[in-house]
C-alpha cells in the first residue's frame, strides 16, 4: 500500500492512494485552510471504518444482518512518550442477539488497522532530493 501527499497551499495537501484522492489539512486555528480532515482525524476514521467493515464482512460470513452497524472512534494524541488512547465506540443494531454482538466485538479487534496500532511499528525514512 502506498500513499502519497503532495503540497498545495499552507498545509492543505492532495493525497493520492492508488485510484482515489482526497485533502488532508489542518484545521484553520492551527494554521490550515481546513479544507479537509486533518491527518489525525483521518487516523480515527481508518480505525472506525476498518473496525466497522471487519464486522461486517464477518457478520456476512456468518449470514447476519448487520444493517445500522455503526463506530464511533476518538482520540486525543498523547505527548511524546505516553500512550495514546483510542475510544472506540461500537453501535450494534438492536436485532442482533445477545451472542452476536459478543462475537462481532471480539472480531472488532482484529482489524488490521487495530492489529497495527496496537503492534509495534518500525520506520524506515530517507530523504530524495526532486
Amino acid at each position: 500500500m502506498r500513499a502519497v501527499a503532495r503540497q498545495r497551499e499552507k498545509y492543505t495537501h492532495d493525497v493520492k492512494m492508488g485510484g482515489h484522492r482526497l485533502v488532508a489539512d489542518e484545521p484553520s486555528e492551527q494554521g490550515g485552510l481546513d479544507e479537509g480532515p486533518s491527518p489525525q482525524e483521518l487516523l480515527a476514521a481508518s480505525l472506525a471504518s476498518c473496525t466497522a467493515i471487519t464486522m461486517e464482512m464477518y457478520a456476512k460470513r456468518k449470514g447476519w444482518d448487520s444493517s445500522g452497524l455503526e463506530v464511533e472512534c476518538r482520540y486525543i494524541p498523547a505527548d511524546r512518550g505516553c500512550v495514546t488512547k483510542f475510544d472506540l465506540v461500537m453501535r450494534m443494531p438492536p436485532h442482533l442477539s445477545e451472542e452476536q454482538v459478543e462475537r462481532l466485538q471480539v472480531i472488532a479487534a482484529k482489524c488490521p488497522v487495530h492489529r497495527v496500532l496496537e503492534g509495534e511499528v518500525a520506520f524506515e525514512e530517507r530523504v530524495e532530493l526532486a
